[in-house]
């Protein structure tokens, strides 16, 4: 069984954020405002961890969210605020 490099986890990471995020943007278009707004939220929050867990760097991540926004204006932009203890 071939182990998996940092290197290959973190472009597959990356290609998997692409990925929702244009199916999000996609079902999106079909959500009300506020449903739309937590999937994004749920997405964020997704990235969030996948950095965290070092299998994203934030550069890459903030990059991957700016492409999506600008490919899919319809994908609400929300910004997530992590509570006290973890924003630390």
């Amino acid at each position: 069984m071939r182990r998996m490099t940092d290197e290959t986890r973190s472009e597959r990471t990356a290609r998997v954020l692409v990925e929702r995020l244009d199916a999000l943007a996609r079902v999106a278009s079909g959500l009300k405002h506020p449903g739309a707004e937590r999937l994004v939220e749920l997405a964020s929050v997704a990235t969030m961890h996948a950095v965290a867990l070092e299998l994203l760097q934030a550069d890459k991540a903030d990059a991957i969210w700016r492409q999506a926004h600008a490919r899919q204006p319809e994908l609400p932009a929300v910004v997530v605020e992590l509570p006290e203890r973890l924003a630390a």
